[in-house]
């Protein structure tokens, strides 16, 4: 009797192929990228800050594709490089132009740009007891433009009552950091603006970041510890 052959088993002679950790991590940080687009919407300083990732993502993509060109028998995941590299590349571009939009057409016309960065002044200005930087200075009784973050519990109506909704001023701050939270005689001058809403605009309180424009008037002998009103007003008549 003649012995039994065994019937080959399909894939006996496959090959296993690792997949390629830089891919899958180009795709990781392609799909992070896209946080980008959100940054945007609120500043393109946010936008460079999260610039980093797409072009981790593209280093990672073309090092995965380069070695898998070099080595095609060792890795798997050549989709994946390919996924990520596109994506990350997309976003850094595409984000930072979106951004770049939105900065140059969030302005309305009539109003000049102004950041809590330029109201604060710098040590020579100090030391000359500028304590209003003189090229803030002179938009005195000007239209500005600023954005900052509605404080909490710094909104109310025209009757002076706390608010949530029909908020006719409230104090705009730097950012939603520590900086201009807690005990307000901790927050500095530069970085709070007091709003006061024009005519029938109100806005409503939110997290969020707020556009706002207006009249700027400024009172330099509240730049102290002690102050009894505002360094920085907004007379607005504009929101976002």
């Amino acid at each position: 009797m003649s012995p039994t052959r065994r019937a080959p088993v399909r894939g006996e002679d496959f090959e296993y192929r690792p997949l390629s950790t830089a891919a899958v991590a180009s795709l990781v940080f392609g799909l992070l990228s896209t946080l980008i687009f959100f940054a945007g919407r609120d500043g393109i300083e946010n936008a460079l800050m999260l610039t980093p990732l797409p072009i981790i993502g593209l280093a990672l993509g073309i090092k995965a594709l380069s070695n898998m060109r070099a080595n095609p028998d060792q890795f798997t995941g050549g989709k994946l490089a390919i996924a990520g590299t596109a994506l990350s590349a997309v976003c850094l571009v595409g984000g930072m132009s979106f951004s770049g939009y939105v900065y140059a057409t969030e302005v309305p016309d009539g109003y000049a740009r102004a950041s809590f960065a330029e109201l604060r002044p710098d040590e020579v200005e100090l030391r000359g007891n500028h304590f209003v930087p003189p090229g803030i200075a002179k938009l005195e009784g000007q239209k500005v433009f600023i954005k900052g973050f509605m404080r909490p519990g710094s909104h109310y109506s025209t009757g002076g009552h706390a608010v949530n909704s029909g908020i006719a001023s409230f104090l705009l701050v730097r950012d939603s950091g520590q900086c201009c939270y807690g005990d307000l005689s901790s927050v500095k001058y530069f970085d709070q603006v007091a709003v006061v809403l024009k005519d029938k605009l109100r806005v409503s309180y939110g997290s969020g970041l707020f556009r706002m424009g207006g009249t700027l008037r400024t009172f330099p002998e509240n730049a102290g510890d002690t102050a009894a009103g505002p360094t920085y007003l907004l007379e607005a008549d504009y929101a976002e």
